[in-house]
């Protein structure tokens, strides 16, 4: 964190405000919903509004350009010291400047999620700034390699990038929530996590294997106070990647898209955001989403 930013957090109050987190997940809170002790509709959050700085941290493993971003800022929108993670640390820089410019804090790391000991470095810094309260693992490594094409490293990087990092930071994260008893872990997947398309036996092999360990994480740490649920993304995000595949196929699809065919990465981050928020007497575990013409 900049010295910047530990000033702003500390000016800030750098305390739980009174609205931290879900009433199901905060210590002595119930599962009423509705608004926290001490909250009322004068200090209650104005959506869109920089909150008050909280005593919490979100960290977010695979914070590229899209929807890692976009959760960064709704997470920092809402007064978390946020921890950015990706390969190339330097590219979160404007990412980080954005963030502190509007009032939040948010710290960069560069991180390989493949990595055990790097793991749980990040997830033990970004506990050590704040107590760690949300995780988010939204590595892609979406490929698409006709079967007979896919070398051996191709299939298992695929699986280290996008089941066994989801497994190292969700394990992580829950050697820091399980003694608080309270936390969100939040894990993305695609529609490979549920179908196996051809040219995809690597990621859907990778994406079903993150859905069982969300399924697993989820039976076991329940019972300690940690919601783990796992998104499935099912349709194309509006980035750059994603409108340039659709002008490659040449037929002028890319400037025929109708408004909010392709999902907003700001519009997932809402969804991460709402889910965390649930209390824990009705907490879900899987949620897909899609626009509203997709075909599924």
């Amino acid at each position: 964190m900049s010295e910047a930013a530990r000033g702003m957090h500390r000016a800030q109050g750098g305390h739980v405000s009174a609205g931290s987190g879900p009433a199901g997940n905060r210590p002595g809170g119930d599962a009423s919903g509705g608004n926290g002790p001490g909250e009322n509709a004068s200090t209650a959050h104005v959506p869109g509004r920089q909150a008050a700085a909280r005593n919490a941290s979100v960290a977010v493993v695979g914070a590229g350009d899209y929807i890692g971003a976009a959760i960064a800022r709704r997470f920092a929108r809402e007064g978390y010291v946020v921890h950015c993670g990706r390969r190339n640390g330097d590219k979160l820089a404007p990412l980080v400047a954005e963030i502190e410019a509007a009032g939040g804090v948010c710290v960069g790391h560069t991180l390989d999620a493949r990595d055990e000991i790097a793991v749980a470095r990040f997830m033990r810094d970004a506990d050590a700034v704040a107590p760690l309260e949300v995780a988010v693992f939204n590595i892609g490594a979406n490929v698409n390699v006709p079967l007979l094409e896919t070398t051996e490293r191709v299939f298992r990087k695929v699986w280290e990038l996008a089941c066994y990092a989801g497994f190292l930071t969700g394990r992580e994260a829950a050697r820091c929530m399980v003694p608080r008893g309270r936390g969100s872990i939040l894990l993305t997947g695609a529609t490979a996590s549920v179908r196996g398309g051809s040219g995809y036996a690597a990621f859907a092999s990778a994406k079903f294997g993150l859905r069982a360990v969300a399924q697993s994480m989820a039976r076991e740490l329940g019972p300690h106070g940690i919601h783990v649920a796992h998104l499935v993304i099912d349709a194309g995000v509006d980035t750059a990647w994603v409108r340039e595949r659709i002008r490659a196929r040449g037929t002028g699809a890319a400037h025929r898209l109708e408004p909010d065919r392709l999902m907003d990465p700001a519009s997932i981050a809402e969804v991460y955001w709402q889910l965390h928020q649930q209390t824990r007497d009705g907490w879900t575990h899987e949620l897909d989403i899609r626009p509203y013409g997709e075909t599924w």
